[in-house]
């Protein structure tokens, strides 16, 4: 009876003092910004990794209309998680295929692929491109939005078209072409439309780029006969064009110049921050270089790509080059190299594959090689046509885990939007259990994108990134000797870093 009467006293105190004890194993230990020259961990990897996701004809998503809210819902994010699973980077979401919409529009109407009638929001209602910003952005992936500038409406639509669309609102800006509707890049009104369509979704979403295709003038349709026919705009090359010093190929081509100059300097007018990818055809002139033979995109869709990668009107360029490494007439590495030595204003090129051939035209090592051909360049990337190869290729996926994307990588910084380095987070550190809590915090200045967190245990360091959102991790089962912490601009620059070291 006596013992216990002592145990009593001692139990109450160890009560008493157990949130001491957390408080004490919670402290956090020495933390200091700036690396010591003893502790430099690796540079980080840089690549950008990506795919699109197109929704013309429910190719890749929703996998059919009408599918309801939470069945699209589901769909997205098995996607979103697939690129996160492989250490991907970013995806490019087609928002606008056919002048109709997949976000909440006062322009355009919603698309038909969402509910399978054009101009019917969701029901029960959500923005799709809302929701997969959002859900991106959880899982530190950049969302780039995809436009078709001119295409009005594509012949497998099934739906009536929408009083609010642009071939009934504006019928005198649109041309019928062989199958399609196409707005007329030669009426200045046009530029102006589809330009105040892109910059509507610049202003009012958190998109990371503003992404075009390879449609600007269209490929050549064919009559009844199987004969070409020309585009249809000959009262707008009386108008605008046929008084001045220009051809009218020449003055085409000037049209959609004058538009991609102005899409640029607009997006830059309001958020600097927001990149401008651009995805032409692969060839831009045949003999360009003199090996190359094939589609020559400069005549045929009044596409000067060279040239607007050579005056910087965009920050990225994916030119589609949809062959293997080794055909001489369309060889990926020499098409990719060519392309490299345009770049005189030192944007990023990235070029995009065709990942859909892998488990039939090509095994698996075609992309890896491919993907190691743009590793000679230390702002590399590449972007995989389309996501669908990384959703239903085990193969590839299995190819790319466990070779190319064994490591996360950063993307690579782009300096001319903004050079200058964020703050240093606050890092403090503290041990649980077996584990060390790491967490932090953004300071004063812009919010990070995301964080470069580097870990050295046993003489190895590890790296990880993590969204903007996450504030701090558990190295389990851990123990390391120091952890290195970096925040990372929207555009991909670095800050100094903040450091933890272990007690001695």
């Amino acid at each position: 009876m006596w013992s216990g009467m002592k145990a009593k006293p001692l139990l109450l105190a160890l009560v008493l003092l157990a949130p001491l004890l957390v408080y004490a194993a919670e402290k956090p230990l020495s933390v200091s910004t700036g690396s010591p020259n003893a502790l430099t961990p690796p540079t980080p990897m840089r690549e950008f990794r990506a795919a699109w996701i197109a929704t013309v004809g429910n190719s890749c998503w929703p996998s059919k209309p009408g599918l309801t809210t939470a069945q699209q819902k589901a769909e997205l994010i098995a996607i979103l998680d697939r690129a996160v699973a492989l250490k991907m980077n970013a995806v490019i979401f087609q928002v606008r295929p056919a002048c109709d919409a997949l976000y909440q529009s006062s322009l355009e109407p919603w698309s038909e692929y969402l509910t399978g009638v054009q101009g019917r929001a969701p029901s029960p209602y959500y923005d799709p491109l809302a929701f997969a910003i959002t859900e991106a952005h959880q899982r530190g992936l950049e969302l780039h939005a995809w436009f078709n500038p001119f295409r009005a409406h594509h012949f497998q639509s099934v739906s009536p078209i929408a009083a609010n669309h642009v071939s009934k609102a504006h019928p005198e800006w649109v041309r019928s072409y062989g199958k399609y509707l196409w707005l007329d890049p030669g009426e200045p009104a046009v530029r102006d439309y589809s330009l105040r369509v892109v910059m509507d979704v610049v202003k009012r979403y958190d998109v990371d780029g503003i992404h075009f295709d390879d449609y600007f003038y269209p490929y050549r349709e064919k009559n009844s006969k199987g004969v070409d026919m020309d585009f249809p705009d000959g009262q707008t090359w009386k108008k605008f064009g046929a008084s001045g010093n220009r051809s009218r190929d020449d003055w085409r081509r000037h049209n959609v110049d004058v538009f991609m100059e102005k899409v640029y300097l607009s997006i830059k007018g309001e958020k600097r921050w927001v990149k401008f990818g651009i995805s032409p055809f692969g060839i831009w002139r045949p003999q360009n270089p003199p090996s190359i033979k094939g589609f020559d995109s400069y005549a045929e869709l009044y596409a000067d790509a060279r040239r607007w990668l050579r005056e910087g009107w965009c920050d990225y360029f994916t030119p589609q080059l949809y062959w293997g490494i080794m055909p001489t007439q369309t060889s990926f590495t020499t098409l990719f190299d060519w392309w490299s030595g345009e770049n005189v204003k030192h944007r990023h090129v990235w070029p995009g594959m065709n990942s859909l051939n892998v488990g039939g035209k090509w095994q698996p090592s075609e992309i890896i090689d491919q993907i190691k051909v743009t590793r000679r360049f230390p702002d590399a990337g590449h972007v995989h046509w389309s996501v669908m190869a990384l959703m239903k290729n085990s193969a590839l996926d299995n190819a790319l885990a466990h070779d190319v994307y064994q490591q996360p990588a950063l993307i690579p910084a782009s300096p001319w939007l903004n050079a200058t380095s964020p703050p240093p987070p606050k890092l403090s550190a503290s041990f649980w259990r077996k584990s060390l809590h790491v967490q932090w915090q953004n300071t004063k200045g812009e919010p990070a994108r995301w964080w470069l967190l580097q870990s050295l245990d046993h003489g190895n360091w590890k790296t990880e990134i993590y969204p903007a959102s996450r504030l701090d991790v558990y190295l389990e089962n851990a123990t390391p000797e120091a952890v290195t912490l970096r925040a990372v601009s929207r555009v991909g620059v670095l800050s100094e870093s903040a450091i933890w070291q272990a007690p001695k």
